[in-house]
C-alpha cells in the first residue's frame, strides 16, 4: 500500500499538468484570435458612374387579315414593302424582319354547341427589329410611325430598348474604383486609432447595378436598365486590411 501511494501522487500531478497545459493553450488561442481580430478592418467602398446609352433596338410589329390564306399573304407582302421602304427612307438600314405568325380568324361558339365555330379569315403578322446608333434620332423615328397607318398598314410600335455596350469594361473599372475607396475609407477609420494600413487581405465584389438616371432602386440579382437612355452604374466592393 505504501508502495502505491508515490504512483498515486505521481499520476495525479500528471493529470494536473496535462489540464493546466490544455487550459493554458486555450487561454493563448483565445488571446490569439483576439489580437488578430483587432488587427484587421472590414469595410465597404463604393463608385458609380453617369453613362448614356450609344445603341438603341426598336422592335415593332405591322399584320393584316383576309378571308383567304393566299389574299393574306400578299396583303402581308405588299405591306412589307410599305415598312422597308419607310424605314431606308429615314436612314435605317440595319433592321430584320422576323419569320411570319399565322393565325386563324373564327366566330363564337353557339349556344347549344360550344364546339362548333366558323372560319371567318387569316391574321398574318410580321415583327420588325432596328438596331441603331442613333440613340436620340430613334425614338422620334418611332414616333413618326403613325405615317404606315396612313398608307393603311396596322403598323404597332412595341418596345425600344437603351443599351449601354460598354457596360462590361465599366464594371471591371468600378470595382477598381470602388476597392480604392474602400481603402481610403479604412484609412481614415484607423487614423482615428492612431493605426495605419499594413495591406489588403480580401475583397468580395458587390451585385452592380445599372439603373435609370436619378434611380437608386437595387435588386438581388443586379438590375440591367434598358428602358432610359441615362444611366448610373454603381456597385460595391466588401474589403478586409490589415493594420499596423
Amino acid at each position: 500500500m505504501e508502495t502505491l501511494r508515490p504512483q498515486l501522487f505521481g499520476l495525479l500531478a500528471g493529470l494536473f499538468l496535462a489540464a493546466g497545459l490544455c487550459l493554458a493553450s486555450l487561454i493563448l488561442a483565445n488571446t490569439w484570435t483576439r489580437l488578430y481580430e483587432s488587427q484587421v478592418i472590414s469595410i465597404t467602398g463604393s463608385a458609380r458612374r453617369d453613362v448614356t446609352s450609344d445603341l438603341v433596338i426598336w422592335r415593332a410589329r405591322f399584320a393584316v387579315q383576309a378571308d383567304t390564306l393566299m389574299e393574306a399573304q400578299q396583303r402581308l407582302k405588299d405591306d412589307r414593302g410599305k415598312v422597308e421602304g419607310w424605314l431606308r427612307l429615314r436612314g435605317l438600314q440595319d433592321f430584320q424582319v422576323r419569320p411570319v405568325q399565322i393565325s386563324e380568324i373564327r366566330s363564337r361558339p353557339n349556344r347549344d354547341d360550344d364546339t362548333t365555330t366558323k372560319l371567318l379569315g387569316y391574321r398574318i403578322s410580321q415583327g420588325v427589329e432596328v438596331v441603331s446608333p442613333k440613340v436620340e434620332q430613334l425614338p422620334r423615328i418611332a414616333s413618326d410611325s403613325t405615317e404606315l397607318l396612313e398608307q393603311g398598314v396596322a403598323f404597332v410600335s412595341e418596345q425600344i430598348d437603351f443599351i449601354y455596350t460598354k457596360a462590361g469594361e465599366a464594371k471591371v473599372e468600378l470595382m477598381a474604383e470602388a476597392t480604392r475607396d474602400a481603402r481610403a475609407r479604412a484609412e481614415q477609420i484607423a487614423a482615428q486609432g492612431g493605426r495605419h494600413l499594413k495591406g489588403l487581405r480580401s475583397a468580395r465584389m458587390g451585385v452592380v447595378q445599372i439603373n435609370p438616371r436619378y434611380s437608386t432602386a437595387t435588386s438581388w440579382e443586379g438590375n440591367n436598365d434598358t428602358s432610359s437612355p441615362e444611366k448610373t452604374i454603381t456597385t460595391t466592393v466588401s474589403a478586409t486590411f490589415s493594420l499596423r
